[in-house]
């Protein structure tokens, strides 16, 4: 892959900074699209003088998201959201935005695209989060066959948003709690791994077209999660259970918030495992 030009669209964000890293070390150029490439400055000493390229984009903005795929050998999908805001709502970010990537990077002969979706992504799902990333896989597949699609379940590190949202909340909370008690799985992956996981894929022509789901070793229960974010971070908490209908209440109310610590649409997808299935 050196001297290859590779487009990141997120490759600001938790995920993306790890995948820019990567491919830095390999000696391609990296065109990294973010909403605020003066935040981003970061990623350039991850590379040489001039191999990390900011391009700000609006990834429902054609002709932005244009600039940021042309000339790209490979194209690795990023952007989602946790939560809607007014100018950000999982159709636009998760479903349509796949889209128009899928889009550009056909009209654009890209070898190879990445796009990297969530465990539990379905156009069915009661969650508007998960129902957004299903439409988001099926678009982009049907503007690009052979993506790549890579469905992580919860990716912990450093920054990320699932243990270090909680460690906040046990540094002033007299207890933690336990949503529909806690009994929900997961199989967290390291987000080191997600990003060697994309490079392998991004790479190997025998992977295009296909699915993959990631998840690390072992599983664990909400409840035993929360047991170990009090046990590094050596803060003991109560930990109360809640159920799912008053959580939604409480979240209702949290919602208004710039940025909810929980929101409804969470409390829902808290109601499935996130665990690897065994048909990926």
């Amino acid at each position: 892959m050196k001297d290859k030009v590779v487009a990141v669209v997120g490759g600001a964000g938790f995920v993306g900074r790890n995948v820019v890293r990567e491919l830095c070390k390999k000696g391609v150029r990296v065109n990294v699209g973010c909403r605020d490439t003066e935040s981003a400055k970061f990623l350039r000493s991850m590379g040489d003088v001039g191999q990390v390229n900011l391009i700000k984009v609006n990834v429902a903005n054609y002709d932005q998201m244009a600039r940021l795929i042309e000339g790209a050998d490979y194209v690795i999908s990023l952007v989602g959201i946790l939560h809607e805001t007014k100018g950000n709502t999982f159709e636009t970010v998760q479903a349509k935005g796949p889209m128009l990537v899928g889009k550009i990077a056909r009209e654009k002969n890209v070898r190879s695209l990445v796009h990297v979706s969530a465990i539990g992504a379905d156009v069915n799902s009661k969650s508007l989060y998960a129902s957004s990333k299903g439409l988001g896989e099926s678009y982009i597949r049907d503007e690009f066959e052979k993506t790549v699609i890579l469905r992580p379940s919860i990716i912990f590190g450093p920054d990320d948003n699932f243990f270090n949202r909680f460690a906040n909340l046990a540094a002033f909370a007299p207890f933690l709690p336990l949503i529909g008690g806690g009994t929900t799985k997961f199989q967290p992956v390291y987000v080191q791994d997600v990003a060697s996981a994309i490079m392998v894929v991004l790479e190997d022509s025998a992977k295009v077209g296909n699915d993959y789901e990631l998840g690390g070793p072992s599983i664990y229960s909400f409840k035993e999660l929360l047991e170990l974010l009090e046990k590094h971070t050596l803060r003991k908490r109560a930990l109360v259970n809640i159920p799912f209908f008053l959580a939604s209440l409480q979240a209702k109310l949290l919602e208004i918030l710039p940025n909810p610590p929980l929101t409804r649409d969470q409390v829902q997808l808290l109601k499935t495992d996130n665990i690897v299935s065994q048909t990926h």
